[in-house]
């Protein structure tokens, strides 16, 4: 593979960091760009090791968004919960860019008691509620630090020419604002992606950016790049083929009571030949 160069939808998913290092993320659409007046596309939605690879237990989905080309939502089909992967069909019908996503946003705190002992809320797998915060941590925790966290895993389909209603950010957590559309991204050419965090410029958002086919090469070949003053990042690709990039942010600007606000974000992108 030759490297990659660089100068610079809401729903559910419990317990599970898109920016893990050893285990990412990723939606992965059998197409991205497809002629004609309707088509159907597979997804595939799993975690692994390798980028595309199906080789560790599959994430807990509870719900897929799918946001049609002219801003409505709609229901995923034939979705199969496996082992390893969760696959649903998408019925293109529109005309247009369609984006299928997986979002959540939740509130985590950790402590010490007082005799010395971690504590956090709310339980693995349950739900936080702000209003609850004041009750679920004692009044004598030590070194208390809550966190807000949001968490975001899309990836883009276009049945004929491209469309932008399904690129407005929702202005929740940390967000990619395409300058450059993504299914227009093609070698040689350079792309802009704007980060965003609850609407504003995310300066300062890690990037990693990985090649399908990791499996078979010596190294994964990851590109790590910082958005700038603007929040965004520029790439220009050298090789065709399908992408994982995932993105973090963190600051201390959360709404109370968090303290410490995490934003992760992925998505897979195909980049097409000249």
């Amino acid at each position: 593979m030759k490297k990659i160069l660089s100068v610079a939808v809401v729903s559910l998913l419990a317990s599970l960091s898109l920016t893990a290092q050893a285990h990412r993320m990723w939606i992965l659409p059998y197409e991205t760009v497809i002629a004609g007046d309707s088509a159907w596309v597979t997804f595939d939605i799993a975690v692994s090791n390798d980028i595309f690879q199906i080789d560790h237990a599959g994430p807990r989905v509870e719900k897929v968004d799918v946001l049609t080309p002219d801003g409505k939502t709609e229901e995923p089909k034939n979705i199969l919960a496996g082992q390893m992967r969760t696959s649903v069909d998408i019925n293109l019908t529109q005309q247009g860019t369609y984006k299928v996503a997986i979002a959540s946003n939740s509130l985590m705190a950790r402590w010490e008691t007082e005799d010395g002992k971690r504590a956090s809320w709310p339980e693995r797998g349950a739900k936080a509620s702000p209003a609850d915060f004041a009750t679920a941590v004692p009044a004598n925790a030590k070194n208390v630090e809550v966190s807000q966290n949001s968490r975001r895993v899309e990836t883009f389909v276009t049945l004929g020419a491209p469309t932008a209603q399904v690129l407005k950010p929702t202005n929740q957590g940390l967000e990619l604002l395409p300058i450059t559309h993504p299914n227009d991204l093609r070698i040689n050419e350079p792309t802009e992606f704007k980060f965003l965090i609850d609407g504003k410029p995310a300066i300062g958002t890690k990037v990693t950016i990985i090649a399908g086919g990791s499996r078979y090469r010596t190294s994964p070949q990851e590109l790590q790049i910082e958005s700038d003053s603007q929040g965004i990042v520029r790439i220009q690709w050298q090789s065709a083929g399908l992408y994982w990039l995932g993105a973090s942010y963190k600051d201390n600007k959360a709404q109370k009571p968090a303290t410490i606000r995490n934003g992760s974000y992925s998505a897979t992108f195909e980049v097409l030949p000249e």
